[in-house]
């Protein structure tokens, strides 16, 4: 997500140095090419990470593969890259072969190093922030923009026409511009680059994704919400009434910029509830869920804000449709998502935690029976500043720029 509004995105660990064990059983050896498949057991959690090939929709990096880009490979700007989702795209693209950063943008923070903006990078060899009018696009082939929302569209309309660009601000996620208006509160500023935009849940969209040149990077809570319930509408497994989603964020996901309302003593030791019935991203997520029932959804969503740095937990309630029973929600995911690298259905009643997925780019997610006969819980857990925002889009780019889908993404969790 991008740098302002609440609910996120996060990051790699260093090539070689992959955790031995992890939450997802990784065994491997420090090497440029995974492959898993081999089912780890971790008492009631157990999960089965298959090996995949380049025709698969989660493509293993290959040096083949790889060869497919020339050259120095992809040259990358980052613009906006003194926020939370530009320093994670800059961590995760440290791990990456091919992508290579050669512009950064940060208007307030123009001129400095990158390193003095977030030290914990310093080890990086990145060029100096410039200010947007000033960046030199000539030498660039792709964009990650990770600019304030309302403040994209009118940047992105003024860029090369040659440049692929993923888009991680909600600007161009709606695809009806008036609707943008109505939730946003000003007119859209470039509808012709709505009507050519394709919206990036990868999992859902990847081969609009392949052949497109803007991409509307998705926001973090519809990407942990769509996940499990677009597959679910579309098999009619579920009724289109009375979903009931209760969903919890992270304090990153409201960006880096001082805010009175994300001062510690305004979040520690609490949890509230904010954009009770007014969160932007519930158009986001009922255009998702329509487009799937192929008539209208209306959701009831309520975010609240968490006490934690980074991470992303939407629990869901659903009324089953008639015959139907909560295993028959879980077999239909286990199916749909069963050679998908990034999204993992856990076992029996084991419960997703935010701490499983903390600097991955993994969905977890899992279904339970309610004690209200006729009623089922899915609990879905991102982390907001990885496969909520940055990594989402660095998946998006691989499959534009015709790499693997997965490639510089290959980290496991950090736990604890």
């Amino acid at each position: 997500m991008a740098s302002t509004a609440l609910g996120g995105a996060a990051a790699p660990a260093r090539a070689g140095l992959t955790p031995q064990n992890g939450i997802f059983g990784s065994n491997l050896k420090p090497s440029i090419r995974f492959t898993l498949n081999k089912a780890q057991e971790f008492g009631p959690l157990s999960l089965r990470i298959k090996g995949s090939n380049v025709s698969s929709p989660r493509k293993l990096f290959s040096p083949k593969a790889a060869g497919a880009i020339s050259g120095d490979g992809v040259r990358v700007a980052v613009l906006g890259a003194s926020g939370y989702t530009g320093a994670e795209i800059v961590r995760i693209l440290a791990n990456h072969p091919k992508f290579h950063i050669k512009v950064m943008t940060a208007d307030r923070k123009a001129g400095e190093q990158f390193g003095s903006v977030f030290p914990h990078l310093i080890t990086q060899n990145l060029p100096r922030l410039v200010a947007i009018k000033d960046a030199d696009f000539s030498d660039v082939d792709a964009v990650f923009c990770c600019l304030p929302h309302g403040t994209t569209q009118e940047i992105i309309k003024g860029l090369p026409r040659h440049l692929k660009i993923v888009d991680l601000s909600a600007d161009f996620r709606l695809r009806d511009i008036n609707e943008y208006a109505q939730w946003y509160g000003h007119p859209h500023r470039a509808p012709e680059l709505q009507e050519e935009a394709v919206y990036g849940l990868t999992e859902l969209y990847r081969d609009d994704i392949r052949n497109a040149r803007l991409v509307a990077n998705p926001g973090c809570y519809p990407t942990s919400i769509q996940l499990p319930l677009v597959p679910l509408v579309k098999a009619k497994l579920i009724k289109l009434t009375n979903i009931i989603i209760d969903a919890k964020s992270g304090v990153s996901g409201a960006g880096r910029g001082a805010k009175e309302a994300n001062l510690y003593t305004e979040i520690a030791e609490g949890i509230h509830a904010y954009g009770i019935t007014s969160h932007r991203h519930v158009p986001e997520i009922e255009q998702g869920l329509t487009e799937a029932a192929e008539s209208k959804v209306t959701i009831s969503f309520t975010p609240h804000l968490m006490c934690m740095k980074r991470g992303m937990q939407s629990t869901v309630y659903v009324e089953l449709a008639p015959g139907m029973t909560a295993n028959d929600l879980s077999e239909h995911l286990k199916s749909t998502y069963e050679d998908e690298e990034f999204v993992k259905l856990l076992n029996g009643s084991s419960a997703p935690h935010t701490s499983h997925v903390a600097g991955s780019n993994y969905c977890v997610m899992n279904v339970y029976e309610d004690r209200i006969p006729g009623r089922a819980i899915i609990i879905s857990v991102i982390d907001n500043l990885v496969k909520g925002a940055s990594g989402q889009a660095v998946q998006n780019l691989n499959l534009m720029m015709g790499l693997p889908e997965n490639m510089g993404l290959q980290y496991q969790p950090l736990f604890p």
